[in-house]
């Protein structure tokens, strides 16, 4: 039976093959596979996204990324949450955003929040809902052991790369990478020491997105070590990001929080390349120490690492992240995981009221209403 899935991102933040942010790829890989086993996929997420299901658009960011500017694009979320329920009548409803509390559904549609930050980064009110059909999940074990205790949630799908699209070997280059959204949590400008510190020439690539604190963090701790050697490149789209992950000698992580996953760490290894991190959150999950990077706790450990990453084989990587970190099966469990969360015997209904306006949905699905 074909099934109609509401996957819904971050206000203002567009999906597709080129998206920077984790949830955002993971969300893009999800929508693929639906279509592709035939069911419908609705996306509401910023416009200029890239979707193979229906795309139903918000407005993207642009400007200042102040509150005013995301409490407005929360609004907007919502209401658009609104029409594409009473238009699609979906089966389920599948949460990718940080802010999802600010919109949740009440009634017995079944929702899943997919928690892709640090779970102290949610209110903890959102671990004791009492709605019904409300599940979450984690994309890490890490992650999941490191949750309040909560009815609501369901064993962790670890996060895959598309590691088809990442097949291909290219000439190694003499310089590291450093790769993801420039933001003060990431700590690329301790990359950038241990680069300095190693004599290790370095491209720093990443989307600078305009939030106050995202662009004072660029001016003064990014900035001020960016030398000839060791340059920002901006973002990048897939292809490129491909290319560099291939020639680089390895890739740094260099996160000052708990990560919940790395999509980039995994995509590097597909690509042939190390990768030396902090051993924040769930990295240790992803990198062998000394078989496909190093996990060092300090800048001068990381310096030194620099220094003997040419040690590692790069085939060993490609083979590991073929091995662990495909995509495919993290689309199979979470459609597997739709087919179990969605009920068996269907039940007439009506869509919702909202402001007095009762529309009715078509579609022989339980009963849902969104919350103001």
């Amino acid at each position: 039976m074909r099934r109609t899935i509401l996957s819904v991102a971050y206000p203002l933040t567009e999906v597709g093959p080129d998206a920077v942010g984790g949830s955002e790829q993971v969300l893009t890989m999800l929508d693929a596979a639906l279509t592709r086993a035939g069911d419908h996929s609705v996306v509401l997420a910023a416009e200029g996204s890239a979707v193979t299901g229906t795309l139903l658009a918000s407005p993207r960011a642009s400007g200042h990324l102040d509150d005013s500017v995301r409490e407005w694009g929360r609004r907007v979320h919502h209401q658009l949450l609104h029409e594409a329920i009473a238009t699609y009548a979906p089966d389920l409803v599948h949460m990718h955003s940080l802010d999802f509390h600010s919109y949740m559904l009440s009634g017995n549609v079944p929702v899943l929040a997919t928690l892709h930050l640090p779970p102290d980064w949610y209110p903890p009110q959102v671990f004791q809902a009492k709605r019904d059909s409300f599940y979450m999940n984690c994309v890490s074990q890490s992650q999941h052991r490191n949750c309040p205790a909560s009815s609501c949630l369901l064993d962790p799908i670890p996060n895959g790369v598309d590691v088809s699209r990442l097949a291909g070997k290219l000439p190694k280059q003499d310089f590291a990478l450093a790769l993801g959204r420039i933001c003060p949590e990431k700590g690329f400008h301790l990359a950038l020491q241990a680069a300095k510190v190693a004599g290790t020439p370095l491209r720093l690539a990443g989307e600078i997105f305009p939030y106050p604190s995202h662009l004072e963090y660029f001016r003064t701790e990014i900035e001020p070590l960016l030398s000839e050697d060791r340059s920002f490149i901006g973002p990048q789209r897939f292809d490129q990001k491909k290319s560099l992950l291939a020639e680089a000698r390895c890739l740094l992580i260099s996160s000052t929080v708990a990560e919940t996953s790395s999509l980039v760490a995994m995509e590097a290894l597909a690509c042939g390349t190390p990768v030396i991190a902090f051993p924040a959150g769930a990295l240790p999950e992803i990198i062998e120490h000394g078989r496909t990077g190093f996990l060092v706790s300090t800048v001068e450990e990381m310096s030194r690492a620099l220094l003997q990453v040419n040690e590692l084989d790069p085939e060993v990587c490609r083979a590991t992240a073929l091995e662990r970190f495909g995509s495919a099966s993290m689309c199979a469990r979470y459609l597997d995981l739709y087919d179990t969360l969605i009920p068996v015997n269907p039940v007439e209904r009506v869509a919702f009221e909202d402001g007095g306006l009762t529309q009715r949905a078509t579609r022989e699905t339980p009963q849902w209403v969104v919350t103001s």
